[in-house]
């Protein structure tokens, strides 16, 4: 199968460009609204007002904390040198874990306006980010960036890498966007419809996101600017997941163990 080249500009308006990425961004955050809303009318817990102002923090969190999460992560030495290259969205570089920790921080804002606890908050937002993961996922896909190894296997794509040479590569966005967007969704969807013990859904999330991440980096080719950390085989995206598995599995026994105890 051969990679379709997309312009990732859908629209140049001269001073303004409008990126097939920016786009997915803005179904990410329709589709958590809509999903919030429908979750919101099964629990008399959430008000609309909560509702618009928990997407308005997530969006505002997952922005601008996926932006400096990349310089963090990334490129620290051109964020060191050049801070204002933060402003620079056009030019891309967002990281998912980055965002993670944006949207933790402004859910800790929205409590404390909403008077709701952290995870009670969590455990709501949770099944509403993979399908937003996905949107993302395809919109690197469509910049044809982020590919996995190249690979003779049937599941390879010839495309394009960053430097116009094509080959064949494992789509590692489209797998991705089917792992840690579709599959966990409904993993998380489903798990959440029942009443389950606080913190339960959110471990999940952790879990799955994680494991799913971790082991999708082992045919991704990492970043150029950091290569693999360890090993010849550890990268960045595989370090910050890591803690995340670990994290998620200490609270979901948690969350079952203090409903016990209850």
């Amino acid at each position: 199968m051969k990679y379709i080249v997309i312009d990732p500009v859908i629209l140049d308006l001269g001073i303004v460009k409008i990126h097939w990425y920016g786009v997915m961004y803005l179904l990410a955050f329709l589709v958590a609204y809509l999903l919030a809303k429908y979750r919101a009318n099964l629990n008399e817990e959430w008000s609309t007002q909560e509702i618009d102002d928990l997407i308005f923090y997530g969006a505002l969190g997952a922005v601008l904390g996926g932006r400096l999460g990349y310089m963090m992560f990334y490129s620290l030495p051109t964020f060191l040198v050049n801070p204002l290259i933060f402003l620079d969205f056009q030019n891309g570089g967002m990281s998912f874990h980055g965002g993670f920790l944006g949207v933790l921080l402004a859910m800790l804002l929205f409590n404390r306006k909403s008077k709701k606890s952290f995870f009670q908050t969590t455990d709501f937002i949770a099944p509403l980010v993979p399908l937003g993961l996905a949107f993302g996922r395809i919109g690197n896909y469509i910049n044809a960036e982020l590919w996995g190894k190249v690979t003779a296997s049937a599941w390879g794509i010839y495309s394009p890498d960053q430097s116009g040479v094509w080959a064949q590569r494992y789509p590692t966005q489209l797998f991705e966007a089917l792992l840690e967007g579709v599959v966990l969704f409904f993993i998380l969807w489903i798990f959440s419809k029942k009443n389950r013990p606080l913190i339960a859904t959110s471990s999940l999330f952790l879990i799955f996101y994680g494991f799913f991440r971790f082991i999708i980096e082992f045919i991704r080719v990492p970043d150029a600017q950091l290569g693999y950390l360890a090993f010849e085989w550890l990268t960045m995206g595989q370090l910050l997941s890591f803690p995340m598995i670990v994290i998620g599995i200490y609270l979901y026994y948690k969350s079952y163990y203090l409903e016990k105890q209850l």
